[in-house]
C-alpha cells in the first residue's frame, strides 16, 4: 500500500521554476485599451487592426503595419534605403550625442530613418507612398526625412501618380537645427509642383501629429484624413495655454474638432482607410485608353479627373455628413 500511495502518478505540478523555464508566458500577451480600461487579448486585437473591438480606440502602429494594413499585399516597393542621416552639428545633449541617440535607434526599430518611401498598390491603383514612424525619434523631421519625401514626390510627379503620405510626428528634429527646419519648406515646394502637374496629394494625419509636419506639406493637401481620436496640432494644449495664459476647450486638437471646423475633410476609420482611398484616387485621377508606360516601365501615366463644382468646394468638410461610409 505505501508503495501505491507514493509512487508517481503520470501527472504532477510543476514548481514555478520549471513552469516558468518551459512555458514562459509573454509580457504582452494582454492589452489594456487606454480608452475604455478593456483587456485585451494582443492577437485578437493584431486581428482588428489595433483597434478596441469595445470603445474603437486607434492604437498606434509602426510605419510597417501601415503600410500592410493600407496597400495591396507584397506590392510596397521601397525606395531610397540607403540614404542615413548623419550628424552635421555634431550635436550633444546631456543624455548624449545626436549620432549615438541614431545608432541606437535603428538598432532597436531595424529602421534607418523615421520616413519609408515607396511604390504600391491600393486595391490595383498605384500610388506613391510615404509613411511615418513614431517609434524611431518620435518621427521627427530631419534633413534626410526631408530628402526621401521631396524624392519620393518628385518621382511622382514624372511618372504621373498620386501621392499618400501618411503623417505622425512630433515636429523638427532639433538635432539638425535649421537643416532640419528647411526641410518645411522643401517638401512644401516639392507638393507644390505634384499639384502644378494636376496630380492629388491625400494627407492622412494619424495620433500623433504635431509640429513642423502639421505646419507643412501635411495640412496643404488635396484631401486631409484622418483616423478617430487622432490628435493633431502645432504645439501642445500644455505650451500654448503656459503662453497664452488662456484656458483652451477640450479635445480641440482632436480630428473630431477640426472636422468640424474645416480643418481635415474627412474622419475614416482603419478597417476602410484602403477603400476609401481608393474611392479618392478613382474620383481624382483614371488611366487613359491608350497609355505608355512610364520611363521605369513600372505604371502607366495617370492624369487628372475635374471633381465636380461641389465637390472641389468641399461642401460638408466642416460637418459629419463629409465623412465617407
Amino acid at each position: 500500500m505505501r508503495s501505491f500511495f507514493h509512487r508517481q502518478g503520470k501527472f504532477r505540478p510543476r514548481s514555478s521554476a520549471e513552469a516558468t523555464s518551459d512555458s514562459p508566458i509573454p509580457e504582452d500577451l494582454w492589452v489594456k485599451c487606454p480608452k475604455c480600461g478593456e483587456l485585451l487579448y494582443s492577437k485578437e486585437l493584431d486581428h482588428n487592426a489595433r483597434v478596441c473591438p469595445k470603445c474603437g480606440n486607434h492604437f498606434r502602429l509602426g510605419a510597417r503595419d501601415r503600410i500592410a494594413i493600407l496597400t495591396d499585399e507584397d506590392t510596397f516597393v521601397e525606395w531610397d534605403t540607403g540614404l542615413r542621416p548623419e550628424d552635421p552639428l555634431e550635436f550633444v545633449d546631456p543624455k548624449g550625442s545626436y549620432s549615438d541617440k541614431l545608432a541606437a535607434t535603428q538598432a532597436k526599430t531595424g529602421e534607418t530613418e523615421s520616413l519609408i518611401t515607396g511604390i504600391a498598390m491600393i486595391e490595383g491603383r498605384p500610388v506613391v507612398i510615404t509613411v511615418t514612424d513614431f517609434d524611431f525619434m518620435g518621427a521627427s523631421m530631419g534633413s534626410v526625412w526631408g530628402e526621401k519625401l521631396a524624392r519620393a514626390v518628385e518621382r511622382a510627379t514624372a511618372d504621373g501618380l498620386p501621392v499618400l503620405s501618411v503623417n505622425a510626428s512630433g515636429g523638427a528634429r532639433m538635432h539638425e537645427g535649421l537643416f532640419s527646419l528647411m526641410q518645411m519648406a522643401k517638401t512644401v515646394a516639392a507638393f507644390g509642383r505634384l499639384g502644378d502637374a494636376r496630380l492629388p496629394h491625400f494627407s492622412l494625419l494619424v495620433d500623433p501629429c504635431y509640429g513642423g509636419v502639421t505646419a507643412s506639406y501635411a495640412t496643404v493637401a488635396d484631401v486631409i484624413l484622418a483616423e478617430p481620436g487622432a490628435l493633431i496640432g502645432f504645439a501642445g494644449q500644455r505650451v500654448i495655454e503656459q503662453v497664452t495664459k488662456q484656458k483652451l476647450p477640450d479635445g480641440f486638437q482632436t480630428a473630431e474638432f477640426l472636422l468640424d471646423h474645416g480643418m481635415i475633410d474627412l474622419i475614416v476609420e482603419r478597417a476602410l482607410l484602403r477603400s476609401t482611398l481608393a474611392i479618392l484616387i478613382d474620383h481624382h485621377i483614371e488611366i487613359p485608353p491608350e497609355s505608355n508606360p512610364s520611363d521605369n516601365g513600372l505604371v502607366p501615366k495617370r492624369t487628372l479627373v475635374e471633381p465636380e463644382p461641389e465637390v472641389r468646394s468641399r461642401h460638408g468638410a466642416g460637418s459629419r455628413e463629409g465623412q465617407l461610409p
